[in-house]
């Protein structure tokens, strides 16, 4: 299973605009028959003005075939790409290799959390990962994980996990009893060496999301 997330960039004001397109002309015209929705999100916090959509395919040669497919629609030309040119500004795109594959929070209505980490080149991203899958079981005692991946090509070097909570108090409160965790303090102590650069956004989930 080959994961895509696409990052677009859009027009200050315009994220309206571009959540619904893609929840209605663009969801109506895909479906999950060109690549498997797995979550769209807007930005709240950190990186503003963009949207954010991820995609799954059981491998690169359907990733190729079902996006080929798509831009033969006449609906995806005609109908949903003029509604959403004038809205972007930059596209970006990373090819993720799951970890740990998403799974739908228990309860809806949530926010999320995108933590991208840059490790430093060779082989580091692989020693943090080893280091970070052995301590979750005691980091998910606090708040459980969505989804965990490595980049492949777009970013490399590259880790994400995407996270959910209730709201920002309760982010806050399961990060601050994670900090207290002795498991969590051992792992502070030789992940964030391995590591070069982190990021955190907070995002909405689109109406359509399947991720919520």
């Amino acid at each position: 299973m080959i994961y895509e997330l696409r990052t677009y960039t859009v027009k200050p004001g315009t994220i309206g605009d571009m959540v619904k397109a893609a929840s209605t002309v663009s969801r109506d015209i895909r479906g999950d028959n060109f690549g498997k929705l797995e979550g769209y999100w807007s930005t709240e916090i950190g990186p503003l003005n963009q949207v954010l959509h991820m995609w799954s395919y059981s491998d690169y040669a359907e990733r190729t075939r079902l996006r080929a497919e798509l831009a033969k629609n006449p609906r995806w030309g005609g109908e949903y790409l003029p509604l959403i040119r004038p809205l972007l500004i930059r596209q970006d795109v990373r090819l993720l290799n799951a970890v740990r594959p998403p799974v739908a929070p228990a309860s809806t209505g949530n926010i999320y959390e995108m933590r991208n980490y840059r490790a430093r080149p060779a082989g580091a991203a692989k020693q943090w990962l080893d280091a970070f899958t052995a301590v979750l079981p005691a980091r998910e005692k606090h708040s459980k994980i969505v989804g965990l991946w490595q980049t492949e090509a777009g970013q490399p070097n590259e880790v994400l996990h995407i996270w959910a909570y209730p709201d920002l108090n309760a982010r806050a409160e399961a990060r601050g009893n994670a900090m207290k965790d002795p498991p969590w303090q051992e792992f502070l102590k030789v992940g964030p060496p391995l590591l070069e650069e982190m990021h955190s956004t907070i995002m909405l989930p689109a109406p359509h999301s399947p991720l919520k």
